[in-house]
């Protein structure tokens, strides 16, 4: 059947970030574009994840700044958290976000559904809500990844990182399963606000795949700042009172913990259910992500995927690409194929920590002789205040070319001082060219010049 046969040259099912990068690329290069979406226009980094994330990051870290201010002789009285006003306008600022998408799409004559879709056929869509059947002549699968919620007794009594959001109340105590970056982010999040946090993991390790040094830095800082932590602790089961509090039973033998809060965060799975990819012939992975070869494409020649629905990277910016190069190669006669190399990753815990390249670790089973450069510094902003918390930034060094493979830093403002240092990693920069410039002084991100 030739292209123009099809209702659409291209039908995305999914409108997060890939879904609508990839819809608009490819309305630019003329193509025919449908795109669907069962919740709302943005996706979860822009309507449940990253952004509203972000916002409650920076409104908690308000609080260490008005301990700050006293130190350097501001007098602040009557200073008083409001979660209800916060929360609010976090979510007038989604509503602004999920409406700007889409205009996005509609600026670029792309039809919309606030439908779900599911596949029916190689080169046919259902619309669920209307039962209408679209035919494109590609499709693309944008769905992304949900929070999991495992199976023990109680768990309907938990929350997961979509219902955050939305708490009526700042909860006074606050129980977080899971010691992965969206655990360790709430947790500073409500324990800077002020709420008794406990973190408790199946294992003993936290924010497994960084650094050890980081790792371990944040679990002494956390730990001072208040942060209590039951690690090798499965969840039993989870009780609910008659005053609504909760009764958490863990299996490390020790005693329940009490909370008004449970807040489940033990990973994402893709999210690929009831999406029908069984009548297009698509198999799917153990963990039900979708497997694409370098262009995106499925077992099914007309059938692509992007972001954190397949077996590659799952982070926002990658789907975005994922999604450009997938429309460029596809409609635009430009084929491209996204560079997976030196990808910088933070966590917003507080204080932050940012990554990119291999840890050290990594470095030494994959390259054998290695140099470690190591910072060990209390920022200049915490001079005056009573907490002892230093930062610290490492740099993996091959010994053979002295190229920097890797940086990894802990301390405040780290992700914004990572950003610009990942160039120097992708770009395959050596430890003299780190030497030969200039420090900015007096900064933290200074360190990373002047480490001998």
């Amino acid at each position: 059947m030739p292209q123009s046969a099809f209702d659409y040259d291209l039908f995305v099912i999914g409108a997060g970030s890939g879904g609508v990068r990839a819809s608009r690329i490819a309305a630019g290069h003329g193509a025919r574009v449908a795109v669907a979406e069962e919740f709302r226009i943005g996706g979860t980094c822009v309507i449940r994840g990253c952004v509203p994330k972000k916002l409650l990051v920076y409104a908690s870290q308000f609080a260490d700044d008005l301990g700050h201010a006293a130190d350097y002789g501001w007098t602040v009285e009557g200073a008083r958290f409001d979660w209800p006003k916060l929360r609010d306008a976090v979510a007038r600022d989604v509503d602004r976000l999920n409406a700007a998408y889409t205009r996005t799409l509609e600026s670029n004559k792309v039809t919309h559904f606030l439908d779900r879709a599911e596949i029916v056929g190689p080169n046919s869509v259902r619309l669920k809500a209307s039962g209408e059947t679209v035919t494109a002549a590609k499709i693309l699968i944008a769905t992304g990844a949900w929070p999991v919620m495992p199976e023990f007794p109680g768990a309907e009594h938990c929350i997961t990182s979509n219902e955050v959001f939305h708490l009526e109340t700042l909860p006074a105590r606050v129980v977080i399963a899971g010691a992965g970056y969206i655990a360790m982010e709430f947790a500073g999040i409500f324990n800077a606000l002020g709420c008794a946090v406990t973190v408790v993991n199946r294992s003993d390790t936290i924010l497994r795949g960084y650094d050890i040094d980081l790792r371990e830095r944040l679990l002494a800082i956390t730990r001072a700042r208040g942060i209590a932590y039951r690690f090798d602790a499965p969840f039993d089961r989870v009780e609910k009172g008659e005053d609504s509090s909760l009764l958490v039973h863990v299996t490390d033998g020790g005693a329940p913990i009490a909370a008004d809060v449970v807040l489940v965060a033990t990973g994402r799975r893709p999210n690929t259910a009831g999406l029908g990819l069984e009548n297009a012939g698509i198999a799917l992975g153990t963990r039900g992500e979708i497997p694409v070869d370098a262009d995106g494409r499925t077992s099914c020649p007309s059938v692509f995927a992007v972001g954190d629905v397949t077996d590659r990277v799952q982070l926002t910016p990658i789907a975005i690409r994922e999604g450009h190069a997938f429309s460029d190669t596809q409609f635009g006669g430009k084929p491209g194929a996204v560079s997976y190399e030196a990808i910088p990753s933070a966590v917003f815990s507080q204080p932050p920590l940012a990554s990119v390249g291999p840890t050290e670790a990594e470095a030494r089973a994959t390259h054998g002789d290695i140099r470690i450069f190591t910072s060990d510094f209390r920022p200049m902003k915490n001079i005056f205040s009573e907490r002892i918390e230093r930062g610290f930034y490492k740099l993996v060094v091959d010994a053979a070319t002295d190229r920097v493979l890797g940086i990894h830093m802990i301390g405040p403002d780290a992700p914004e001082v990572l950003q610009a240092a990942a160039i120097a990693v992708k770009a395959g920069l050596t430890k003299a060219d780190f030497d030969a410039t200039v420090a900015l002084h007096p900064s933290m991100a200074e360190e990373l010049v002047l480490m001998r």
